[in-house]
């Protein structure tokens, strides 16, 4: 597999990660509200999560889908009644004050948001989509296993790294600051966004 196929994939998910969806939007809610620790706990399960479906489509997800559609249906569904689970309690807690961030004892433990990241991710129809269709269309069928293990670890460090960012961002001061402030309407936005995009997974 050359360096330009390689940077090309790398490329595509890094465009893919960016773009707006529930990943983003419980990135930026945790990072306000809780804090830089759960919000970096939270990116790595996110970059877990994208690996291991990018590692499904590398073993064949794609024909599976193509063979089973119903398998991709029950996917749908899930992902839609799990990020509007996610939209309920956002609205549920919008009303209540930001919890106190204390850099010893995070409100929410580590291991608690790489769980939430991964099974974020997992219940993501987005990733299934762009790894099942659009990621192994780059990745070139002669590709050994040496390569496609470089793919992988690309992947996990592209997604991770970018919703690290996205955490360092919304857990300084100031925009923590003005989160406090339009709190409310802020969490019952994302929350409504949240599901939006669940009833489009589901019903889409």
């Amino acid at each position: 597999m050359s360096l330009a196929a390689t940077f090309g994939v790398a490329l595509a998910h890094l465009l893919a990660a960016i773009s707006p969806g529930p990943s983003f939007v419980l990135s930026v809610r945790t990072a306000a509200s809780e804090g830089f620790g759960p919000a970096a706990g939270l990116a790595l399960g996110f970059g877990i999560g994208a690996t291991i479906w990018a590692l499904a489509a590398l073993t064949g997800l794609a024909l599976l889908f193509e063979a089973l559609p119903p398998l991709f249906l029950v996917l749908k569904i899930g992902g839609g009644v799990f990020l509007l689970w996610l939209a309920w309690k956002m609205w549920r807690h919008a009303a209540e004050p930001m919890p106190q961030v204390a850099p010893d004892a995070p409100p929410r433990g580590t291991w608690s948001a790489i769980r939430l990241g991964i099974v974020t991710q997992l219940a993501n129809p987005k990733p299934a989509i762009f790894f099942g269709a659009v990621f192994v269309g780059l990745v070139p069928p002669s590709a050994g296993w040496a390569a496609k293990a470089l793919v992988l670890f690309n992947i996990l460090w592209i997604e991770t790294l970018w919703y690290l960012f996205t955490a360092r961002a919304f857990s300084l001061p100031r925009p923590r600051a003005a989160y406090a402030r339009a709190k409310v309407w802020l969490d019952r936005g994302m929350g409504t966004i949240l599901g939006a995009l669940g009833l489009k997974v589901a019903l889409g």
